[in-house]
């Protein structure tokens, strides 16, 4: 009889450890990330709790990424584009110049139209004339969400002068003859658009 209690004890403890075993075994599972759930289902003795079986399940449908990525702005929807108010300006007239910016995509866009981003070139054959860029202080960001078919526009009169890099002083003023402007958005740059001064 009392070799029998030594038998039976023997047993239980034996199954005991088993059990802890594999509790340690699938909640080091749990800190590794490892996805098969095998060490908490062999846990009969209840060890592990049983959010543990579940996570796995509820993690393993991957929808949202997916729809998170299919929605995001596609950097190819986003146009530049520049534009005169007028073809030819007489002698007392300053070009405005305008910077539009369209989403032609299906979702928002966030783009920075601040006027770190900006610049309005104009140019005359070979001859670079003027640039918003080398006079500008306190250029900034400004972040704006554009929704699918909207634009922002950015206008800029010109008063026919030159400028040259780091805004280093210049005599000389442009004369009457053709000459092309061109806007750029960061890495964005519009077509020419031809325009004559008087």
């Amino acid at each position: 009889m009392y070799r029998r209690r030594r038998q039976v004890a023997a047993v239980l403890a034996l199954l005991l450890l088993g059990a802890l075993v594999w509790a340690a075994i699938a909640i080091a599972g749990l800190f590794r990330g490892d996805p098969e759930p095998t060490p908490v289902a062999a846990n009969s003795a209840g060890a592990v709790p049983e959010a543990t079986a579940s996570a796995p399940a509820t993690a393993s449908p991957s929808p949202t990424p997916s729809a998170t990525a299919s929605e995001s702005c596609n950097p190819a929807a986003v146009k530049v584009t520049g534009s005169t108010d007028s073809e030819s300006y007489a002698e007392d007239q300053s070009p405005v110049l305008s910077l539009t910016v369209s989403n032609t995509g299906d979702v928002p866009c966030p783009i920075n139209v601040g006027t770190s981003q900006m610049e309005f070139l104009i140019t005359s054959g070979d001859d670079r004339i003027f640039s918003s860029r080398d006079c500008q202080e306190g250029a900034e960001d400004l972040e704006v969400t554009i929704e699918p078919g909207d634009s922002e526009t950015a206008r800029f009169t010109w008063g026919r002068i030159r400028s040259t890099p780091e805004c280093a002083a210049v005599d000389a003023v442009p004369g009457a003859g053709q000459y092309v402007f061109q806007t750029r958005l960061g890495e964005r740059v519009s077509d020419e658009v031809s325009f004559s001064l008087e």
